[in-house]
């Protein structure tokens, strides 16, 4: 029984020591809570902008796409078996890389047969050049018998007719060296046309033959697509045109919400009868734009359709909504101050302000989530 009882008072003194313990922890908790430390006059730091005034044109967005301004089909200039095809599709290949290759066995016989009839046709000009100084010679040496019993009147005038024969012999002669040299030079044209090379750098979306296949003259080999020079073109509804002229710059809105410039090349003036639009060429900035970029890429281009205004903007990041309503804190003696907002369109990262700012306004965008109001802050970087 008294074992029982000594259990007993020992089980009732245990938990006078855990009520110490808790108090402890919140006297320690209340020493260190934020608002004790900010109310002591800790600055809290902060990030921050300004609101600033900056224009803003009308837009309306227009659904456009990447275009190539160089692809289409490679295709051979002569009817001969194709040996080889020396890429696949997916290929990226370089101006002049080779493409396929055509039997050039035929063609390198013919080449060595103009050959033959140019050196023909040279040999024939000595001759005949020969011939035709033979013929000054012997006219030479009548004419100098001119006033003596030796000379003949017929054989001077024989002598003429000849040297008149040689020189069209001579003539003839020139003109079918031409002649060969121009087969030669075709020949040679034909032997290099054997070899299909890349007119420009792209990539391979399609192979049409193979090797062994016999193709004739026009038939296609690879389409080629060059997707490092590209341009983006948008329908435009025609009433809109009026002041999309060379050098207008636009924004333009990738899939990815990536976001790039591009500047008006040129307006195509030929109207789409159907829905009353006509074509915008746009030349975009690439340089720094990250990411593979392919054409018939879907993009959304800005196209301006009014007069830029000023308006006065703050950053996207200074909003906080409190119980529905758009709230942002302001910079005001080293202190944070709530104000409402009444937020417009947004423009890039920032809101158009309709009301509860105005412009020079220091507003927190960063460590804005646990602000209150009248707690002093250390702003870390304005705008």
């Amino acid at each position: 029984m008294r074992d029982r009882l000594d259990n007993t008072v020992i089980r009732r003194q245990r938990p006078p020591i855990k009520l110490g313990l808790l108090g402890a922890f919140l006297t320690i908790a209340v020493a260190f809570s934020p608002e004790q430390g900010w109310s002591q006059g800790r600055a809290t730091p902060v990030g921050v902008d300004k609101v600033v005034v900056e224009p803003r044109a009308q837009t309306m967005p227009v659904i456009g796409r990447f275009v190539a301004t160089e692809s289409g089909i490679v295709a051979t200039r002569l009817a001969e078996r194709v040996d080889e095809v020396a890429v696949r599709v997916g290929d990226r290949v370089e101006r002049g890389a080779v493409l396929a290759r055509l039997a050039s066995d035929r063609m390198r016989s013919e080449r060595a047969l103009r050959v033959a009839d140019l050196r023909k046709a040279e040999a024939l000009i000595t001759r005949e050049k020969a011939g035709l100084e033979k013929m000054r010679q012997t006219y030479a040496r009548i004419t100098s018998l001119r006033g003596s019993t030796a000379f003949r009147k017929d054989r001077e005038d024989d002598t003429e007719r000849d040297m008149e024969i040689a020189t069209s012999a001579l003539g003839q002669a020139e003109a079918d060296v031409l002649r060969a040299r121009a087969n030669l030079n075709l020949a040679d044209l034909a032997l290099k046309d054997t070899t299909i090379s890349a007119p420009y750098p792209g990539l391979v979306i399609a192979k049409h033959t193979v090797a062994g296949n016999y193709a004739r003259v026009g038939d296609p080999i690879v389409t080629l697509l060059n997707d490092k020079d590209l341009e983006i073109e948008a329908d435009v509804p025609a009433i809109r045109t009026t002041g999309l002229v060379p050098g207008v710059k636009v924004s333009v809105t990738l899939q990815s919400g990536a976001r790039l410039d591009a500047e008006v090349r040129a307006v195509v003036q030929e109207e789409n009868a159907r829905t009353r639009t006509r074509s915008v060429r746009l030349t975009p900035y690439l340089e720094n734009t990250t990411g593979d970029l392919a054409a018939n890429q879907s993009v959304t281009v800005e196209i301006p359709i009014g007069k830029a205004s000023d308006v006065v903007t703050v950053h996207k990041d200074a909003i906080v909504i409190m119980k529905g309503r758009a709230m942002v804190y302001v910079v005001e003696d080293g202190k944070a101050a709530i104000r409402p907002v009444q937020t417009g369109p947004a423009i890039g990262g920032r809101f158009e302000v309709m009301g509860g700012l105005k412009p020079g306004d220091v507003v927190v965008v960063r460590g804005n989530e646990r602000l209150r109001p009248g707690q002093p802050v250390q702003p870390l970087d304005a705008g």
